[in-house]
Formats: C-alpha cells, structure tokens, sequence
C-alpha cells in the first residue's frame, strides 16, 4: 500500500469502454482500503460541468476546434486546481475520464489546430502537470462506434462522421506511440481480460496488490 496519489487517465475513441473499467479500478482501489476518487473531463466542478454542457450540446452554435481547446482548458485548469491537485496532496488516488491527450487528439490532431498550438496552452494553463499514467483503449472506430449507437445519448463528437472518428484513433495511435506514459489496453477483449491488464500494470509501476 502506498500513502503517495497518483494521477490515472483513461483515454480512447468513442464506445471504448473506459466508464466500466474505470469504475472496476475504483472498486478495487477502495477494497484495498487506497483512497480515491473519479472525475471526469470536462466535468466535476461546478464550472466545468457548465462549461461541459456549453461544449457538448448538440444544439445551438457549434464551437469551432480553437474555441474547443479554451473551454476545454477553462474546464481542466478548474478541476486541476480545485479537486485533482488537493487530493494528490493528500495522498488519494484520482482517476480521470479524460484528459489533456484527448484535446491533443481530437482538437489538435483531428481538427488540425496543430499539437503546438495544445501544447502552448497547456503550458500557460497547467505548466507540465501531466497524469502519471494513462491507459489508452485501443478500439478501431468502426466497432466503437457500433458500441456508441447503443447508448441513448449524444453528443456533439458522436455525431461526427467514421472519417474523424478514424483520425482519432490515428491521433490517439501516434501519442501512444511516443510517449511512455500511456499504456495501451486492446479494447476488443474481455471486461475481465481488460481489467486484468489494468491491475498487472499498476502493480508493476506502483507496487501495490490487487
């Protein structure tokens, strides 16, 4: 057991199937007696779940990817400096329904405002606050988007057509490639194939038991 937080994001296209696992982690995270806590992106603050609701309703003006990417930080700078930073700080774990790699790959890389122009600010927004690990959920977005069909709800980036759900996944291919942080999780397996994988990893980089 350790009294240190750590920071997990999970990351994927559409219909992926991060909400399961993540509840799976958290589940057994507080049946080893680890405190921790689930947010989402954007989300869980009181701001960012209206910013939330102005980005991802389908109705009405649609944002364009440069406005995306400043409500989006608006949302995340929230969340980090009022719920992520202060349970770290107290040793709990956080696990993250996205974060800042989904705006590289859907704004950035997708919509084609440019990876440096995330970066830059990302870099005035969070300095180099970065999860400590990330699991991306390696699914082709033609079976994903199967997957999202099956949910009654909607929103603006489901609604997009199989060619930018592809760049997504290139997008996501390519940042799981370079960076070590991420982890990739063949999301065409199992639930229990998936969520042994998740739990192998995290033993094997924090040293704690399952």
């Amino acid at each position: 057991m350790t009294n240190q937080g750590r920071f997990i994001t999970f990351e994927g296209g559409e219909g992926c199937g991060k909400t399961t696992q993540i509840q799976i982690l958290e589940e057994s995270l507080k049946s080893k007696n680890i405190p921790v806590i689930k947010v989402r992106e954007p989300g869980s603050t009181v701001g960012s779940e209206l910013l939330r609701k102005v980005l991802k309703d389908t109705e009405g003006t649609e944002w364009d990817a440069i406005s995306q990417v400043l409500i989006l930080y608006a949302a995340r700078r929230d969340l980090v400096q009022k719920v992520i930073k202060p349970a770290l700080g107290q040793g709990t774990w956080v696990i993250c329904d996205r974060f800042a790699d989904s705006t590289f790959v859907y704004q950035g890389h997708t919509q084609e405002v440019g990876i440096d122009f995330v970066r830059t600010i990302h870099q005035a927004t969070l300095k180099d606050f970065a999860p400590d690990l990330t699991f991306f959920f390696d699914l082709p977005p033609e079976e994903g988007m199967k997957r999202a069909r099956k949910r009654n709800s909607k929103d603006f980036f489901e609604e997009k057509s199989l060619s930018f759900h592809r760049k997504v996944y290139e997008g996501y291919k390519i940042l799981s490639h370079e960076s070590k942080r991420i982890i990739t999780v063949p999301a065409n397996q199992s639930i229990k194939l998936i969520s042994e994988k998740i739990m192998k990893t995290l033993q094997e980089k924090f040293y704690i038991s399952f």
